[in-house]
């Protein structure tokens, strides 16, 4: 398996992968792939995949400990279809206690 022939695999996966893997589509997405492999390979060096390989291996890599994990991200509130001809309601701000009565 030549190079080009190996990165259009891996551009007809990586498009695949991107469009949640659905079955039937694998002739557009080798064509997409084949399309993308010929772009890069035109392009003027320094913008194809080997300039983005020599800057990652120039750059160091930094300390595991460097950055700290960042918290998880409360559960989206589900969405609600809209019915036509009908606004959604604002969203209300509790109420507060009321004050009992002296009495």
């Amino acid at each position: 398996m030549s190079v080009d022939e190996k990165r259009v695999r891996e551009f007809a996966y990586q498009i695949w992968e991107s469009e949640g893997k659905p079955e039937g589509q694998e002739d557009r997405h080798w064509d997409m792939a084949r399309k993308l492999a010929e772009a890069e390979a035109l392009a003027p060096e320094g913008k194809g995949k080997s300039a983005a390989k020599a800057k990652v291996a120039a750059k160091p890599k930094a300390a595991a400990s460097a950055k700290p994990a960042a918290a998880p991200k409360p559960p989206a509130e589900p969405k609600v279809a809209a019915l036509p001809g009908v606004k959604p309601a604002a969203a209300k701000k509790p109420r507060a206690a009321k004050k009992p009565t002296a009495g």
